[in-house]
């Protein structure tokens, strides 16, 4: 099942002819994880996603509130049977009409639910083998920070990592400067200084990244700086992860010929995991 504008139905049913978000994609979207009939993170997933409707000038229903969009997934979760753990995607999209000038503002949103099978944050030890993708960059702009449908730098450089071997790809922006990896923030450790780039170097303003910001400054002796990361500093690190809200910290074993530690990385794991009291 998937829930479409409140109203579940089944995952067959044909949105698409019209749909701006599949055509131009014209779309915001978030991805959200559930644990034990809770949503993680809720209301900061809330407000990024009403600040991005407001930035590609989308016109936000009235039903909108925190508390509706709280109940539309977890109604969801629940009649997919997975309200125990699950990865859930709400997508918004403007509706149909217009080619580029779209005749109005008024948005539809769409709800998918799935099973997630390891539910709890754990730090996946196993060797993680990353590059630089560079067959094209992220502009460092506003619409970059924001988790729209139009992911193609995304997509191309998964390919790219899986015809290589690899098991993620770090992306550059246009100044030639660390962003992100494909799937979340890169955090990089570097003596006793813990770096992510800032937002305005156009990496995704991401729900997992502030929370690892947050409490590496609160629970750790770290010196936690948003800073610039060339892709020369990457080889100077101790260590490498990423973040993202579903899986958490995956921690980088391998950038070139560099191999990394993965202590700071437990480290942050188990705080989070005492944060969100799931351990």
């Amino acid at each position: 099942m998937i829930n479409f504008n409140g109203t579940l139905l089944d995952s067959n049913t044909n949105l698409l002819e019209q749909n701006r978000g599949f055509l131009y994609g014209d779309g915001v979207f978030e991805t959200i994880k559930v644990i034990d009939g809770k949503i993680l993170f809720f209301e900061d997933h809330y407000f990024r996603l009403m600040a991005a409707m407001r930035i590609v000038r989308m016109e936000i229903p009235m039903t909108f509130t925190l508390e509706y969009i709280e109940e539309q997934i977890l109604t969801l979760a629940k009649s997919n049977k997975c309200e125990q753990s699950a990865r859930v995607r709400i997508t918004v999209y403007r509706n149909d009409g217009g080619f580029y000038l779209p005749t109005n503002n008024t948005v539809s949103f769409l709800i998918q639910a799935s099973v997630i099978e390891n539910p709890l944050y754990s730090v996946n030890e196993n060797e993680y083998e990353v590059d630089l993708y560079k067959d094209f960059y992220i502009s460092k702009q506003l619409l970059s920070t924001l988790k729209t449908t139009n992911k193609m730098i995304h997509i191309t450089g998964s390919i790219y990592a899986n015809e290589n071997d690899l098991d993620n790809c770090i992306l550059l922006n246009d100044g030639k400067n660390v962003v992100e990896a494909l799937q979340g923030n890169l955090f990089m450790k570097m003596g006793n200084r813990l770096i992510t780039p800032p937002v305005s170097e156009g990496c995704l303003n991401g729900i997992m990244r502030k929370q690892i910001l947050r409490l590496a400054k609160k629970e750790t002796d770290l010196e936690v700086v948003e800073q610039i990361i060339s892709p020369f500093d990457l080889q100077k690190a101790d260590e490498l992860f990423i973040t993202n809200v579903i899986r958490g910290i995956q921690p980088i074993t391998k950038y070139r010929k560099k191999e990394f530690a993965i202590g700071t990385a437990k480290v942050l794991n188990e705080i989070l995991l005492q944060h969100l009291g799931i351990n």
